[in-house]
């Protein structure tokens, strides 16, 4: 069944490329979230934040897509810390970032579930929950081009839908849909169009964020894309776009036709939209639309947490039994942990939900950003080795804008995030210490992680002179 020397397959094309990055990051935090974020800071107040997010990101995708072209690797940043910073920190990223897929997964099947509940009440969810885990580890199981074709049908999905969105959006603001021009009167009701002022803008600066993530899929995907040096530089250059073009498009189409003071977290504005519109059977459509966002969600966050821990046991940072790929070049032991662990965390969803599952969730919730301060400082040490030892940059064949400015200026707003995680913590009543516990253990796990694998290994961090450079690339070999 498995072998020893069979290695991962170069089947991912560059559509499914852009779709896998697009995807990543259109999710329910578009499509649900969005409603509460205008009702919290307003329609300015939501522009602001997620333009601010919008360059970090940026930021942060194009030092990724330097070091994914000049050497595509499943491992992406993890082994981008082992090779270039220390392996310690390349142990506990991979572990961080495979777990947070994990836990991601299981969440994202309690979410299918109950999203099911509106066509079925009366059907048990675990049976959806279960059915929808099967089309995922079966996607997963036949190999990297099945994942990626089916996201990129996921995420195509997801992409038509906000575009006729925010088609039908603007045609209401002109007055051509819809009973009478709508205009832009409505970001001015109230205190709008900042609402709430700059605590609003920072409390949906933090939620921006966790929209954001799973654009970093796309250096996770470099390790199995056909002609890495093309497609990764043109994936990155249009991704960006796209996502500030959607996300943006959509906060201003929103803000103008459902006033802020109405929105809500209750039904997707995506629905009220389209019912303002007059589409029959909108609130059938958007939860269809939402059901493979979460399918989407958890197909990559399986194909990310297997691959991860993949390189992570090529590299001898986990059991070199996970480097065992089938014939198709999938990792099916990495498939089946990371399938089991999902599940486990799943059940711990149904029979301790108010205590294991909440902490479990909290665990996971900075992990993304950890993973994205990770990508910043592998590339800021990147390109410094690449320059001490000799190299000429011209010679890159994609390089990130702006260094070192750009993954200083991603670290720094990472950062601020992370800390203003405990902010919302603060009430005038003093301080909410469980909610406060639960939004930082993620920090403490990690540094257990590194400091664990630092001191069993005496590891030290690595010179500029000795940062392995070199990329084998004979992948199916």
């Amino acid at each position: 069944m498995s072998n020893e020397n069979q290695e991962l397959k170069r089947g991912l094309k560059a559509r499914h490329l852009n779709m896998i990055a697009l995807g990543g990051s259109i999710g329910t935090g578009i499509f649900l979230a969005m409603g509460d974020t205008l009702h919290q800071a307003g329609p300015g107040g939501a522009l602001l934040a997620y333009g601010l997010i919008g360059i970090m990101v940026y930021f942060l995708i194009t030092s990724l897509g330097e070091m994914a072209t000049y050497m595509p690797i499943s491992g992406s940043f993890s082994s981008y810390a082992t090779k270039f910073i220390d392996p310690a920190l390349g142990f506990a990223l991979g572990w961080n970032y495979w777990y947070n897929w994990a836990i991601t997964i299981a969440a994202e099947m309690v979410a299918g579930s109950l999203i099911m509940k509106y066509w079925f009440p009366n059907v048990p969810g675990f049976y959806w929950s279960i059915f929808f885990l099967a089309i995922i580890v079966g996607l997963n199981f036949l190999s990297a081009k099945a994942y990626g074709e089916s996201e990129y049908w996921f995420a195509g999905i997801k992409v038509v839908t906000v575009i006729i969105f925010l088609i039908i959006g603007v045609l209401m603001i002109l007055g051509v849909m819809g009973s009478d021009e709508i205009g832009f009167h409505n970001y001015f009701i109230a205190d709008g169009p900042f609402h709430g002022g700059i605590k609003s803008v920072f409390a949906i600066f933090l939620v921006a964020g966790f929209s954001f993530q799973g654009t970093e899929l796309i250096g996770v995907a470099a390790g199995e894309s056909e002609h890495p040096e093309k497609t990764i530089p043109k994936a990155i250059k249009s991704i960006f776009w796209r996502i500030l073009i959607f996300y943006l498009g959509t906060i201003i189409v929103l803000g103008a036709i459902i006033p802020f003071t109405q929105a809500g977290v209750s039904e997707s504005p995506f629905t009220m939209v389209f019912e303002k519109a007059g589409i029959a059977g909108a609130a059938s459509l958007m939860n269809a639309v939402i059901l493979t966002s979460v399918l989407s969600a958890g197909n990559s966050g399986m194909y990310a947490s297997t691959r991860m821990l993949y390189s992570m046991a090529k590299e001898g940072l986990a059991p070199k039994f996970f480097a065992r790929t089938n014939k198709r070049g999938v990792p099916v032991n990495a498939l089946i942990l990371t399938t089991l662990v999902a599940s486990a965390c799943f059940l711990t969803g149904i029979f301790a939900e108010s205590t294991v599952y909440v902490w479990l969730v909290a665990a996971s919730g900075l992990a993304g950003f950890i993973a994205w301060v990770g990508i910043a400082v592998c590339h800021y040490r990147f390109r410094k080795a690449y320059i001490h030892q000799g190299n000429n940059l011209s010679e890159l064949k994609f390089k990130a804008k702006w260094y070192p400015f750009g993954p200083i200026l991603a670290l720094i707003m990472c950062l601020i995030i992370i800390l203003g995680q405990g902010y919302s913590c603060i009430t005038p009543n003093g301080v909410d210490w469980h909610s406060l516990i639960a939004s930082y253990i993620g920090i403490p796990l990690f540094i257990a992680l590194y400091a664990g694998y630092k001191i069993k290994h005496k590891t030290k961090v690595v010179s500029l002179d000795e940062v392995d450079l070199t990329f084998d690339e004979n992948i199916n070999n």
